[in-house]
This record gives C-alpha cells, sequence and structure tokens, in this order.
C-alpha cells in the first residue's frame, strides 16, 4: 500500500451526541464505515435518520460493526435498500443478536409508520413519510452478515488490515484495531466498566495513531463496586417497591441490560435477599436476545451460585400483544420488565400509561437515557408528560439504578485508552453529550495525552492525515443538531411542554373569563393567518 495516500476519517454520527454512530474511513482500495446506526432522542436528532446518506452507499466497500445496539447497527437496513451491497463484517455473537435486532427495529419503523398515517389521517391531515426501511430491507442486510473471530484478522476492503478486541460492553462487543495507509485507527465502539455482571473486562488496545473514543460517562467517575454491591442495590430496590403495594417496573435495553438483570433478580430469589415475585419479561426482543446469550454460555462469566443465568419458575415470558395487555390487571406484587429502555418505543408505553399515575408504583431506571428521550424526562422530574398523544400524571416513584449501566466511567476510560495513546496519537472523542466529551478531554490531558492532539469533531467533520500529524476539517455548522445534544431539546420537546403548560394555566385560572383572556393573548402573537 502507498503510506502517502489520502487518509481520511469522516464522522457522520455519534458526533457531539451520544447516538448514530457512523464513520467513513478513506485511504484504502475502497471507503468504508465503522458502524452504522441510528440516532435517538430529539426529533431534530431522529430527523438524521431519514437525511440523505453524505455518501454513496454503493461505493462503500464494507462495514466494521462494533456490536449490535441499535444506535451502532440500526440504519445497515437502510444503507442496503440504498445500494450498499458489500460485507458487513462483526463478531458472531453480534450476528446471531442482529437476526433479532435488525427484523425487530424494521417491525417498529412499520408499525409507528402505520400509527403515525391513522393519527394523521383522523386529524384529516396529508400522507405520512414512508418508513426508514422495512423488513424486507433488514433481511437483506442481514444476508451480508460476515462473522469474524476476536482477535482474528480479516481484511474489509483491500490493503485494509482489522481484527476485533473484546470490549467488555454487550455479548459480542468488540473495538476495532484498523491498520489502513500506513497508519493504525483504533475504534473504541461502546466499553464496559471493570467487574460487570456477565462480561469479562475490556481488553486493552494495541498502540495507535488515532483513537476514535467513545465519551458516554467521560465525565464522571461512576462508584467503584463489585456484583455483589451491585446486587444488594438492587434487592433495596425491590424491597421498597414491593412495600410500597404496586408493581415493579424498569424499562430494560433487551440486550445486556435485561439478561443481567434477570440473572441477578433470580439469584436474589434463590438466595431469599427479595421474595419469589413474579417477573414477566414482556419484550419479545429481549427473549429471543435471551436465548442467544444462553447459547453463548460458555463464554459469560458463570453464575456464583451454580444456578441457571435466566431459568427460574416465577420468570414469566410474555408473547403475545393479548397477553401484554393482561399485566395490566396485576395492580402490585410483580416486576415487569419491558423494552425499549429509553422508553422511545415498543411495550414499554403502555406500562407507562397503566403504571405513571399511581402512587403505589414505581419506574426504575437502570441504564443511559439519551437527552430528550421519554425516560430522560421521567427521569429528570417532568410532570406531567405526554405518550401515544395522552397526558399522564408522574405520581409513581421514580428511581434511577446506574450500577448497571454497560458503559465505562471516565476512570476506565482513561485507563483503557492509556494502553492506545503514545506521544504522537490523535485522539477524537465522539458518542458523548458535550459536557462529557469536554471533561474527558480534560481527564486525557491530564493524564500525559497531548492536548493539542485531543479533537472533539462535530458532524461531518473529517480528520485527515497530514504527515505525521492530523487536521481537522469543519464541516457545516449544525446549529439546530448541537443545540438538541446540548440541551436534550429541541422545538419538539418545547412545543410539548409549552401544551402542557398553558393546559395547567388554563386550569388555574379563576373562571372562564380568565381562561378567554389567556387564549385571546396567545393568539395575538401568532403570525397572520395562523
Amino acid at each position: 500500500m502507498n503510506k502517502d495516500s489520502l487518509l481520511a476519517i469522516r464522522f457522520h454520527g455519534a458526533a457531539g451526541t451520544v447516538t448514530g454512530s457512523c464513520f467513513r474511513v478513506e485511504g484504502g482500495a475502497k471507503p468504508f464505515l465503522v458502524d452504522c446506526g441510528m440516532a435517538q432522542g430529539p426529533k431534530t436528532l431522529q430527523g438524521l435518520n431519514r437525511r440523505q446518506f453524505p455518501f454513496a452507499p454503493d461505493e462503500i466497500g464494507a462495514v466494521v460493526l462494533t456490536h449490535a445496539h441499535i444506535d451502532h447497527s440500526g440504519l445497515l437496513p437502510r444503507l442496503v435498500a440504498e445500494g450498499f451491497y458489500g460485507p458487513i463484517f462483526a463478531t458472531p455473537p453480534t450476528c446471531d443478536l442482529l437476526q433479532w435486532m435488525l427484523r425487530d427495529a424494521a417491525a417498529i419503523q412499520e408499525m409507528e409508520t402505520d400509527r403515525a398515517a391513522t393519527r394523521l389521517h383522523r386529524r384529516g391531515q396529508g400522507d405520512i413519510l414512508p418508513p426508514i426501511y422495512t423488513r424486507a430491507h433488514a433481511e437483506a442486510a442481514l444476508a451480508q452478515l460476515r462473522p469474524v473471530l476476536l482477535d482474528k484478522e480479516f481484511s474489509p476492503v483491500a490493503g485494509v488490515k482489522a481484527r476485533f478486541g473484546h470490549a467488555g460492553h454487550i455479548l459480542g462487543a468488540a473495538w476495532a484495531a484498523i491498520e489502513v495507509a500506513g497508519k493504525r485507527l483504533v475504534f473504541s465502539g461502546d466499553l464496559g466498566p471493570r467487574g460487570k455482571t456477565l462480561q469479562h473486562d475490556a481488553a486493552l488496545p494495541p498502540k495507535a495513531d488515532l483513537l476514535v473514543m467513545e465519551s458516554t460517562y467521560g465525565g464522571r467517575e461512576r462508584p467503584a463496586e463489585d456484583e455483589e454491591s451491585r446486587r444488594a442495590k438492587l434487592a433495596a430496590e425491590v424491597l421498597d417497591a414491593h412495600r410500597a403495594g404496586g408493581n415493579l417496573l424498569i424499562p430494560a435495553f433487551a440486550v445486556e441490560r435485561t439478561q443481567e438483570l434477570i440473572h441477578d433478580l433470580l439469584l436474589l430469589a434463590r438466595t431469599s435477599r427479595i421474595p419469589a415475585m413474579p417477573i414477566y419479561l414482556d419484550s419479545p426482543l429481549a427473549s429471543h436476545a435471551t436465548e442467544v446469550f444462553a447459547r453463548y454460555a460458555s463464554t459469560l462469566e458463570p453464575a456464583p451460585d451454580g444456578g441457571s443465568h435466566f431459568k427460574a419458575p416465577h420468570l414469566r415470558v410474555v408473547e403475545s400483544v393479548a397477553e401484554s395487555k393482561a399485566l395490566a390487571r396485576i395492580r402490585g406484587g410483580a416486576i415487569l420488565i419491558a423494552g425499549s429502555g429509553m422508553c422511545e418505543a415498543g411495550r414499554i408505553k403502555h406500562h407507562l400509561k397503566d403504571h405513571l399515575w399511581r402512587a403505589e408504583s414505581t419506574v426504575l431506571f437502570v441504564g443511559y437515557q439519551a437527552p430528550g428521550t421519554l425516560g430522560r424526562l421521567i427521569r429528570d422530574g417532568v410532570d406531567p408528560v405526554r405518550i401515544h398523544g395522552e397526558e399522564l400524571a408522574v405520581c409513581a416513584r421514580i428511581r434511577n439504578l446506574d450500577a448497571y449501566s454497560g458503559h465505562a466511567g471516565q476512570g476506565d476510560l482513561v485507563r483503557w485508552a492509556q494502553a492506545a495513546i503514545g506521544p504522537a496519537t490523535q485522539i477524537a472523542l465522539v458518542h458523548g453529550e458535550p459536557d462529557q466529551l469536554d471533561v474527558l478531554r480534560g481527564a486525557l490531558a491530564a493524564s500525559g495525552a497531548d492536548a493539542a492532539r485531543i479533537a472533539i469533531p462535530g458532524l461531518d467533520d473529517s480528520l485527515v492525515a497530514d504527515g505525521k500529524s492530523w487536521r481537522l476539517d469543519p464541516a457545516g455548522d449544525g446549529r439546530d443538531l448541537r443545540a438538541a445534544a446540548k440541551t436534550g431539546r429541541d422545538w419538539h420537546n418545547d412545543y410539548a411542554g409549552t401544551i402542557l403548560a398553558v393546559r395547567k394555566a388554563l386550569e388555574a385560572a379563576p373562571d372562564d373569563a380568565a381562561r378567554a383572556k389567556m387564549l385571546a393573548e396567545i393568539r395575538r402573537n401568532l403570525p397572520r393567518g395562523a
């Protein structure tokens, strides 16, 4: 390979935001992607999932996929639908998980499009946008998967060498070390904390010329605790919820978080530290993912008491929609685990409608909540909230247990990065909220990294190899995107909040005359003809 050939990394997602990981690498025989994920959060960020790809999909030679989470993999079907025909390289567990996750994501796209169309037709409004992709597109993407074992060298495109290393985040998650145009690039993917349930600690990466580093919890240190202390905290939350008299509702990510929770809940029940209360797993995706975990049980950390990770008489998997709806009749004494983890889709929204307004109910968040998501709004104390167009009071006990997050805290991130950082290593911080990115940059500099070589690229910015150094080339201003990422809100969130505030003010007004005056004042501020 010509070592003087142009090498550039273009940041098309997870740049200044947490989700939507997508990086284009140019320098081999053909450009290739590292990840191709969906953006999540405020609708401004979600709009990125529909924008035209800033490259021609049919010119991309391959995708190197770090793991199965939808914010890293979720746009693969759209990429294929628009002309990408190359291989998608991932670890075998990731390939197996994607069999369910991409089909589920496509089904959600179709379902939400149908629901939106029905809602608009009832209002007499126009047509709705088609789904981002369909189940047929998901099937086509799955046919292009190419499993690669950890630590086994492969070639994504001609002239490029790559290998995966264990990332300790979820089953199958990997970091990627890639040699291209005479330089070594290391993409962290998502990294798990040390001592994580089920997963072994992340393997250390090789020295890198460029380190593309996740920053989800880069701005703070997560408390150091072992599995026993995590289980003690979970037991305390379960017992408190049980004493409150209602159900315990846990919005859980279908992959890893659900399996960790089930593993620990069953262990706590077997050792009589919590009652053997009914546990309902109401997520078809999570149940399928659990089957994949069981298939790879030999690669997981063993159960400490020798029991099964995922089986018990009081664990009940809810399959049908009718069975899910029937759970609304259970008023107390049960644990309901349902997806999605950020409360953005799936059956969790229906359970929240059943439970949020009940003072005896408990909602326990156990994973990261991206800015602007329903889960983040509830966790941050917004009251009331809107679900499926319905306004709901938040009377339930809202609890947060950070011990089950799948992301490494600042200390673990810095320790991992130090293995890859040399005197001339360029670092690009991605996959983080703006404040987390800034703090991690300072922590890396304090640990010995060259502060002048730590960049925080924005959407579609590029890092271009310039001899022994790197040049950051900005692209566009992306002001709306950065504002949504920084505040976790966009005009859609503000609109919903304004509607709720107006309703509260109208209800608090002393009489109908005061209400009419208030509404007239609002109308005076609208554009003429509105």
